[in-house]
């Protein structure tokens, strides 16, 4: 992808309950930053004549549909595939291409109009759950990992998700530790703190991110 010093695709990954929402809030608020979430991305594409629909409905048939809307009832797609790591897979596997394209394609879109613009910069965000392991690297400048403690991320699914005390934990012990995140990123950005703290952390990423990857 051609490069543009003042155009730059900055990936946001973490895990779950990190506070990766709350940092794209401060990005698009405070930084005017262009947001796109790959799950949001991913509902879109399957929808009622979206690209993966059909696809989804032809590997999974009929029982996944609502029968009102026919739309697919994701609840029940996730419960299908959670319980089968092989149709998980095949799920992911029509989905994420998909996705990828999209987010490839709105990014050319944005760069063209970026460069007919007077903006001297722009700020194109991606958050991903799997950002590292759909070799997203290939697409930003940049990837950001989003860090708070287990006990933190814990309290915030519990009081935020209404869910368990042990379900918040099976999530987190499922997901990658620290160590992987960090080695497989170019920042990190601790989100235990306060607001204010948690601005100033991503506003000097992204100086730092404008001034060096170039």
């Amino acid at each position: 992808m051609m490069q543009n010093k003042n155009f730059k695709v900055i990936g946001i990954t973490g895990g779950i309950g990190a506070g990766k929402s709350l940092v794209l809030s401060i990005l698009q608020k405070e930084f005017y930053a262009h947001i796109i979430e790959a799950d949001r991305v991913a509902h879109i594409l399957m929808k009622k004549g979206g690209l993966a629909y059909q696809e989804i409905l032809d590997s999974f048939g009929n029982k996944i549909l609502d029968k009102d809307t026919g739309e697919i009832d994701r609840k029940v797609l996730g419960s299908l595939v959670m319980q089968d790591s092989k149709k998980l897979e095949k799920l992911n596997n029509i989905v994420h291409p998909l996705v990828k394209k999209w987010i490839l394609d709105d990014i050319d879109i944005c760069k063209k109009a970026f460069i007919e613009s007077d903006e001297d910069k722009f700020i194109y965000v991606i958050e991903a759950a799997l950002l590292i392991q759909d070799n997203y690297g290939l697409i930003c400048d940049e990837l950001w990992y989003i860090h708070s403690s287990v006990d933190t991320r814990i309290s915030r699914l519990v009081e935020k998700r209404g869910i368990t005390l042990e379900r918040a934990s099976e999530f987190i012990k499922n997901q990658p530790g620290a160590e992987y995140y960090e080695s497989n990123t170019n920042r990190k950005i601790d989100n235990d703190g306060q607001v204010d703290q948690l601005i100033k952390q991503v506003e000097k990423c992204l100086s730092e991110c404008y001034n060096f990857c170039v």
